[in-house]
């Protein structure tokens, strides 16, 4: 009986153990996809290239709020040359991050001031986002984006 109970408490304390070494690890973890989220839309914000090509995958894809879908790091960084993702605020609001191993999906809601060549230019616009960062080579990159306009009612 005595067996019973030292093995029932070694088990208890064992997996208590185990559960908060993971929780610490994902809270680590999060912050860690937090902090990038929020500095791709300040790079977004002060049209900081150089900075999004290094947080962006080479094949990163765009289901955009004008409803284009851009294809290929190349071809989104050209869209940012011709003015149309250019904003005099830019507010990201992370709501949920879920990770599946090497993949994390940021979803949440982001206010903007579109100004020049941009869509809705002169506006505030809300919209809900999805980001999708994978962990490559030991480093964290967006891979994928959705962002859609939230109609004004």
């Amino acid at each position: 009986m005595k067996s019973i109970l030292l093995v029932t408490i070694i088990i208890f304390v064992a997996t208590s153990f185990v559960f908060g070494q993971s929780a610490k690890r994902n809270d680590a973890l999060e912050q860690e996809i937090r902090k990038l989220d929020l500095a791709e839309a300040d790079a977004v914000l002060r049209q900081d290239l150089a900075a999004l090509e290094k947080i962006w995958v080479e094949e990163y894809t765009v289901n955009a709020p004008n409803s284009q879908v851009a294809k290929g790091r190349a071809e989104v960084l050209k869209q940012f040359r011709a003015g149309i993702a250019t904003y005099s605020s830019f507010v990201r609001e992370i709501e949920s991050i879920v990770f599946h191993g090497d993949t994390a999906v940021v979803m949440g809601l982001e206010t903007v001031k579109p100004i020049g060549n941009a869509p809705l230019a002169g506006q505030t616009v809300r919209r809900r986002y999805t980001n999708i960062w994978m962990k490559k080579k030991g480093k964290w990159l967006m891979a994928a984006r959705h962002a859609n306009v939230i109609c004004p009612n």
